[in-house]
Order: structure tokens, then sequence, then C-alpha cells
């Protein structure tokens, strides 16, 4: 988004009726799109196939390497996904020091969302909720709580 010429050759190549008018989006899905079309095909010849046959160890062998192969692929789109997640989130929060890098290879954002906060007054024994939000960060290895900049 933030590069124009880039944003301009893209309009132009997916405006191109080569492309018949789809996004690159949709030729970076359709990969995974066929594989899962490859997994229903192997369960259809599974289904159609002689038990104990040279073509159903075949098969078996083939729907089982698939099945890894989809396995990957799924587990590096969460990782791909919880990079992006990390590199918004250290966009959108200031440290009042560096000490603490939020973005790191074994990190993964596990939850976040508002909180309510309830201070205690203890002259008058009443809590009070206060109206700043308080927002929570739960990572794999720590917890992170933030506070929007006034």
């Amino acid at each position: 988004n933030g590069n124009a010429g880039f944003q301009q050759v893209l309009e132009r190549l997916e405006s191109d009726p080569v492309c018949q008018r789809l996004s690159l989006k949709s030729f970076l899905i359709l990969p995974f799109q066929r594989i899962t079309r490859l997994k229903l095909l192997l369960q259809n010849i599974l289904k159609r196939t002689r038990p104990g046959s040279e073509e159903e160890v075949q098969a078996t062998q083939a729907y089982d390497a698939l099945e890894k192969l989809i396995k990957d692929c799924n587990e590096n789109v969460q990782r791909m996904k919880s990079t992006e997640e990390l590199i918004y989130l250290s966009q959108k929060i200031e440290f009042e020091c560096k000490i603490f890098p939020l973005i790191s290879q074994s990190r993964r954002l596990v939850k976040c969302g508002e909180l309510t906060a309830l201070d205690f007054n203890p002259a008058s024994s009443r809590w009070k909720v206060t109206t700043r939000p308080i927002y929570l960060h739960l990572f794999n290895d720590c917890l992170l709580l933030s506070r929007p900049k006034e």
C-alpha cells in the first residue's frame, strides 16, 4: 500500500484480460486450493481401488504425503499470520524504553482484547470502573498490558 509504483503496476496487471480480472490474492491462494482438490481426488481414488492392491498402497502413500504437505502449508500460513500480527502490533505500540523486542521468531500472539479496569477505593470501600480502556496482549511467552496514548 505504501509503494505507489507497485500499486499502479498491480492495478494494470489485474485489469489485463490475461489475468481474467483476478486479483493478486486469488493467484496466491490458487495453489492451496489445488492441493485441497488433490486431496479430495486421492480420497475418491482410494475408495475405488481394490483393498490390498499395489494401486491402493501407492494411492495411500500419495495421500499421506499430500496430508503432510497440507499440514506444513497450514503451519506456515499460521506462522506468517502470527508474524504479521506482531509487526502490526509493534507499529502501534510505543514502549518508553526499547528493552523489550516485540517481534521474535518464537513469539506468538495467543489472545488480545480490551479490558475494563476496576479501581478499589479503600476510603469508601467501593469499586470504580475506569473509563480509559486497557488492552491485554497474551503471547505464548509473556503478557503485555497497554493503554492508548493520551
